[in-house]
């Protein structure tokens, strides 16, 4: 499924986001750029350990910010570090949809055309899974609408058919 935003397209695919041949794909990060489990471990895992020596020598981030790395041996070339809410923490939907633009910032900042997200939030840090898809989809529409970007391709890419099915049916409510 897809939505045309000023020329710029916003999909939603199943799949293993650390397959997507994209510019940059996003991590769903914690504050101190450890990879260890979730979308993180699998980063990991695939994109070999350069990824995580330049998260230290980041040194870390804070809730609602991102930041950018090489791709290591992904097939990305770069991953963008997103550091999102845990639910409970207090204004989780603000920091979420900080997360997500400051991600396409620094997409954008790097001129890249295509960059790929996962549900941020919604595995280990609790985030309601509908919640997520609106605040997400709901900045990536603003920011294709109302800033000027290098980017073509703003891609969802959801783990499980359910997750899917969730955005979509947000998507399709979006009109």
């Amino acid at each position: 499924m897809e939505k045309i935003v000023k020329g710029r397209k916003i999909s939603l695919v199943q799949g293993d986001l650390t397959e997507l041949r994209v510019d940059a794909i996003v991590n769903a990060a914690n504050r101190h750029l450890a990879l260890g489990g979730g979308v993180a471990g699998a980063i990991r895992m695939k994109g070999g350990p350069t990824i995580q020596e330049e998260c230290d020598a980041i040194g870390g981030t804070v809730v609602g910010q991102a930041v950018i790395t090489g791709g290591g041996n992904l097939k990305a070339a770069h991953v963008i570090h997103a550091v999102g809410p845990r639910y409970g923490e207090g204004d989780e939907d603000e920091k979420l949809r900080n997360a997500t633009l400051n991600s396409l910032k620094r997409a954008t900042e790097k001129s890249l055309a295509s960059i790929a997200f996962p549900a941020v939030s919604t595995g280990i840090f609790g985030f309601p899974k509908d919640r997520c898809a609106k605040i997400m989809l709901d900045a990536a529409v603003a920011f294709l609408d109302r800033e000027t970007t290098s980017l073509r391709d703003v891609i969802f890419c959801l783990w499980s058919k359910e997750d899917l099915e969730i955005f979509e049916k947000t998507l399709q409510s979006m009109g």
